[in-house]
């Protein structure tokens, strides 16, 4: 088909589409020639290659009168191909748009997709071979789409907020009596009956695993595996069509999903890989950014520009500190949350982002440009705080308005659970980690607390097994963590012996109790609430398979423990001093005569500084004073008061119930019985036998006056 070429215009990059044509706008401020390359409607025949006509600001583009959504293109980039001075340009490699809202087709691992000859070895050879038969295509979307129900966000606060993290496939791959074609899509992860047991939970924000368009590594297809978690970006615009059941219709299909959630008043928050691409080191393809404008997409090695700077541990790190490439970013964000209305982000190696040329900057451009956006200003925000890098460790250091995933938390509080942390150790992550989130008038919900994650044990292995069981991913068992601070409860594995069973059932009761019950934000990885299994897999990247899908046969082998986790999360909504708006300091109020918060030894009394010294100390019990103020302003609350009893020790330990001046103490939990609510009042000044490795819960209401 012929078109009319116009100049077009530089003010918006990507492939728009008005009605009348698309406007094609590419930057690269190293180029010498662009091409726009147009294809069929298979992505197979290259139809046609247009010189983009303008140059402005380092931008490439042209309009092509005519031309409608719906269009599959690519480009082609001019330029020097000099690997040493850190340019790779090689216009025989089709190239995918950055801001292509969506793909066609796969990465097919042919040479041809390298710019040199890689069956050389050596980057600095140049390769003549065209990608374009094994390479996507982009597509030109109608940016007039709406969709159907819901449009607008309902905000949840973030002191309400509970977050369920989850993989679009992993989620309903399983799910019984659901449609084969729409298992594992979007479509499936937005049917009814989904949707209906994410409520029923009490979860409030679905956290799902990268949808970014991302790529198979060549190495893991070669043994029948894939990039299952889809930490390998090379869309930052474009929902990956692998997750649809209409391929064609992959952006209504996501659009549809969130659309759904919203309608039941369910969050949807995207986890994001900003701070790498699929395209890998020297050696790795050139799919998209490489072949754009390799030395500003990417930071290179300053005095050896051939080499990327590996900051990711995958080969490359994103150059967010290039004003355009944050552009990108930002403008990726802005497009998620204002035309698919997603509620938030979970930034991958968060602290890549936040790293200028002298390390990890709290206040560096993307932190800066983050805190200021009004757009991003409406949703929620969340870093993986830590890279490979020099200072990569930052749990708390990310700037104020930011929530951030706290390691402590996890490791901690597993360590307690097994016996190998005492209550000093544990306390302060109980308290929302003020040691590390206490500054800058930050909240108790800027950390964010998990026991288990994608990355790692589930829960129901992380009380099974001691080591990682990764054979299934062709490593010699070599891949993975070592350090899981696991405990098997005495046997490796699954086992019948009923005691070990029980042990096994009352940890993953006391390591949910305490997600819920500990001050911030607490994050439930999918399929935990009832048990699932890895069978010992602690790096299930690889595995898009019966390993990594839930067994949602599982929900009703293990009710008791789903039932419980309802429970808990229950309690969490109930009470508000279970998620305090303001973090418990310990400090005590004249206005109302009490503290906040209080530590009680087992005796009743308040815990002394050779009890937090003592490493023998394991049990520990968290008064929470429902008369504390939880704002600045001189006013109490008549909240219930609550008192969380912990014992990690392998011993029974008699605890006194302390004197609060108010009504007898009702037992909420007990994490040795099976009932869970209504079990029986204890006057204060009484003791009560915590059970070896076991949590309590009790309550108590305001004297009536």
């Amino acid at each position: 088909m012929s078109y009319k070429l116009e100049e077009g215009t530089p003010t918006r990059l990507g492939a728009l589409w008005d009605g009348d044509g698309v406007n094609f706008a590419l930057f690269s401020a190293n180029a010498s020639k662009v091409e726009l390359c147009l294809f069929s409607e298979d992505g197979k025949t290259e139809l046609e290659r247009i010189e983009l006509p303008e140059h402005t600001n380092e931008i490439w583009h042209g309009y092509l009168r005519g031309a409608g959504f719906g269009q599959r293109y690519g480009y082609r980039v001019y330029g020097p191909y000099e690997p040493t001075s850190g340019y790779r340009f090689n216009h025989h490699k089709l190239l995918l748009d950055p801001y292509a809202y969506a793909h066609i087709g796969e990465v097919v691992w042919n040479p041809a997709i390298f710019g040199y000859k890689v069956e050389s070895g050596d980057d600095l050879t140049f390769d003549e071979r065209d990608s374009a038969p094994y390479v996507p295509k982009c597509i030109v979307v109608d940016p007039n789409f709406d969709f159907s129900g819901e449009r607008r966000r309902k905000r949840i606060g973030w002191s309400e907020t509970l977050i369920y993290e989850a993989h679009v496939r992993g989620l309903t791959r399983r799910y019984p009596g659901m449609p084969e074609e729409i298992q594992g899509t979007y479509a499936g992860a937005a049917d009814p009956q989904v949707i209906a047991y994410l409520r029923s939970l009490g979860i409030t924000s679905v956290e799902f695993l990268p949808i970014h368009t991302f790529v198979d590594d060549n190495y893991l297809l070669e043994k029948g595996l894939r990039n299952y978690w889809g930490y390998n970006t090379i869309g930052f615009f474009a929902p990956d069509p692998r997750y649809a059941s209409n391929r064609p219709d992959t952006l209504k299909e996501f659009k549809e999903m969130v659309a759904r959630y919203h309608e039941n008043g369910l969050e949807v928050i995207l986890d994001v890989v900003y701070n790498h691409t699929a395209e890998g080191n020297e050696k790795g393809p050139t799919l998209s950014f490489k072949g754009i404008d390799n030395a500003s997409y990417y930071r290179l090695v300053p005095d050896q520009r051939r080499y990327y700077l590996n900051e990711t541990g995958t080969g490359n790190t994103v150059n967010v500190s290039h004003p355009r490439v944050l552009q990108m970013v930002m403008d990726s964000l802005r497009y998620w949350v204002e035309q698919t209305n997603v509620d938030g982000f979970r930034f991958d190696l968060g602290t890549v982002l936040g790293r200028e040329a002298t390390g990890f900057d709290s206040e560096g451009g993307f932190l800066k440009v983050c805190s200021q956006d009004p757009v991003l200003a409406s949703v929620k925000l969340i870093a993986e705080p830590w890279d490979c890098g020099p200072g990569g460790y930052q749990v708390g250091g990310f700037p104020p308005g930011w929530a951030e995933w706290n390691d402590l938390f996890r490791d901690t509080v597993r360590d307690f659970w097994r016996g190998e942390a005492t209550a000093g150790k544990i306390a302060p992550r109980l308290t929302a980690s003020g040691d590390l989130f206490n500054h800058g008038g930050r909240r108790p919900w800027a950390t964010v607390n998990f026991i288990t994650a994608h990355d790692g044990f589930t829960l129901n292995d992380l009380v099974t097994f001691n080591d990682k069981h990764n054979e299934a991913n062709g490593e010699n068992n070599q891949d993975g963590s070592n350090d899981n601070h696991s405990w098997n409860c005495g046997v490796e594995g699954p086992t019948e012996d009923q005691k070990i069973k029980d042990l096994r059932l009352r940890q993953m009761k006391n390591l949910l109790a305490t997600l819920f019950f500990g001050q911030g934000t607490p994050m439930l990885l999918a399929g935990d609430e009832f048990g699932r299994t890895q069978q010992g897999n602690n790096n299930a990247y690889c595995q898009d398979n019966e390993i990594s899908w839930i067994d949602w046969e599982m929900r009703d082998k293990n009710q008791q423990l789903l039932e419980f986790a309802k429970y808990v999360i229950g309690l969490r909504k109930k009470f508000p001093a279970l998620r305090r708006p303001r973090f418990y300091v310990g400090q005590y109020d004249e206005a109302f005569g009490s503290k906040d918060l209080q530590w009680l030894h087992p005796n009743g009394q308040e815990m002394q500084a050779e009890h937090w010294d003592d490493a023998g100390m394991k049990c520990v019990g968290m008064l929470l004073d429902g008369r504390s103020r939880t704002t600045g302003l001189q006013m109490g609350s008549d909240s219930t008061t609550l008192l969380l009893i912990l014992n990690g020790s392998a011993d029974a330990v008699p605890f006194r119930l302390p004197e609060c001046g108010r009504k007898g103490w009702n037992l909420l939990v007990d994490t040795n019985l099976t009932v869970t609510a209504g079990q029986s009042t204890h006057a204060p000044g009484t003791e009560y036998e915590v059970t070896a490795r076991s949590l309590l819960l009790f309550s108590t209401e305001p004297q009536e006056h």
